[in-house]
């Protein structure tokens, strides 16, 4: 798999242009969660998270998620930026999603705005959207990047590139 950048276009983002280390800023669009035919999560207060090679991964504050959806998981990991990840189930009209998000309850320096707040796979979901477009799943089951149209890569999480 090739790791040469492509040229963004206008009104397009290279994620070959973002930090290392990742960067967390504002979303100005409305986000939203669908799971089992609900909306499990929405908020104008979301944040995303850029990274290099990665697409953006998108927050959204525990306030603004559907009471009682999600349930703690055992998994964790760890971010060398970020620090520690708990993971949560989804559980809505008796479907299940394992690991079907995560949050960081204590996270490092320079990533506090991120205390508790939730993303979200949107492969583990039935659908996500940043404004009112559908976004495409980050390839791989590790990493929970929202692709969307203005994005260009190529992005990391496919088979071959663990090592980019």
């Amino acid at each position: 798999m090739t790791t040469r950048r492509i040229e963004p276009g206008p009104h397009e983002e290279s994620v070959w242009d973002y930090p290392r280390p990742p960067h967390v800023e504002p979303v100005p669009q409305r986000l939203r969660v669908v799971f089992a035919g609900e909306t499990i999560a929405e908020t104008t207060r979301g944040l995303r998270v850029l990274e290099t090679s990665h697409p953006p991964t998108y927050y959204i504050p525990p306030d603004d998620v559907r009471e009682g959806v999600l349930q703690p998981s055992s998994r964790t990991s760890h971010c060398e930026w970020k620090g520690r990840a708990v993971y949560f189930d989804a559980e809505v009209n008796g479907r299940r999603a394992e690991q079907a998000g995560w949050a960081y309850p204590d996270p490092r320096p320079r990533y506090e705005a991120l205390k508790d707040h939730v993303a979200f796979y949107p492969s583990r979901m039935d659908a996500c959207y940043v404004g009112d477009e559908q976004v495409q799943a980050q390839k791989g089951d590790f990493y929970g990047g929202w692709i969307t149209q203005n994005l260009v890569g190529p992005f990391k999480g496919g088979p071959g590139t663990w090592g980019w």
